[in-house]
């Protein structure tokens, strides 16, 4: 079956459940699904979040923690006081922001859960190198909980598995037959190549919009933002997988739209008064 049959058959037998539930990102305006319900990833993530706090070694350089938690804290401000003062509703009214620091060099890493559950792994603070970078990680990182990209991922499994329970329903059997035959689950595979790695990229993209925005509304240098790409393309080595077969885009296309989008949001979000 290929991909535009595929997408043909899940418009068909789920239309009606989409239309009920597409929403939009806030500030791009992307049209999104939404099934899954916010309050329940975001309480899922912060049992998740107590396990590795408990599991992962925290780092005890409490000088560095504050400075997350200080730059976390100029965002989350400036977040709600820009969307307060668009008249538009604030996309982290049920967050519960926490940040920690977890020491492991190894791991050039850092990441947002649903809430607001923030981590920065050490590893990644020699590709930050300064406060600027940090802040661009960070707004990164914070973009994918506001754009509610977790959700949608959680939605988007969620109609794909049903999708292809109708659709192997509807067609006798053929897609359980072609597993069984090749061993393979060839609608996953499917998926991942020809749904979820594409849509997966266009969230990374928009995260990385949107950190730029964020930052810029915080006071942060944003041209630190492709300075921290061309730094985590050296420490790679050029390691990439190519971008089709990825989640990510290429650290030269993030550098390229990341230049590209520089001057626009400097002019249309210069940092924020908190009123």
């Amino acid at each position: 079956m290929n991909r535009r049959k595929f997408l043909n058959y899940v418009g068909c037998s789920c239309g009606s459940l989409l239309l009920a539930s597409c929403s939009t990102v806030p500030i791009t305006e992307r049209r999104q699904l939404k099934l899954i319900p916010e309050y329940k990833l975001n309480a899922q993530a912060a049992q998740i979040y107590e396990k590795i706090k408990s599991n992962e070694k925290l780092s005890d350089d409490k000088k560095k923690l504050n400075e997350i938690k200080e730059i976390g804290k100029r965002m989350e401000d400036s977040i709600s006081e820009y969307f307060y003062q668009s008249n538009l509703q604030d996309p982290t009214t049920q967050f519960d922001w926490e940040y920690i620091l977890i020491d492991n060099d190894k791991v050039k890493n850092a990441w947002c859960m649903p809430g607001g559950k923030i981590a920065v792994y050490t590893g990644i603070l020699d590709v930050t190198k300064n406060t600027h970078g940090l802040a661009a990680v960070m707004g990164h990182e914070i973009a994918h909980a506001v754009a509610k990209h977790s959700v949608e991922r959680a939605s988007r499994a969620t109609l794909i598995n049903t999708s292809t329970q109708i659709i192997d329903i509807v067609t006798g059997g053929k897609i359980s037959q072609v597993n069984r035959t090749t061993g393979m689950n060839t609608v996953g595979l499917l998926s991942q190549l020809g749904l979820m790695n594409p849509f997966n990229r266009k969230q990374e993209s928009e995260a990385d919009y949107l950190g730029l925005v964020f930052s810029s509304l915080s006071g942060y240098d944003i041209r630190e933002a492709p300075k921290i790409w061309e730094r985590m393309k050296k420490a790679n080595k050029g390691k990439e997988p190519p971008e089709f077969m990825s989640t990510h885009p290429s650290s030269a296309n993030r550098i390229k739209k990341l230049n590209g989008w520089m001057s626009s949001v400097i002019l249309e979000y210069p940092p924020i008064e908190i009123s």
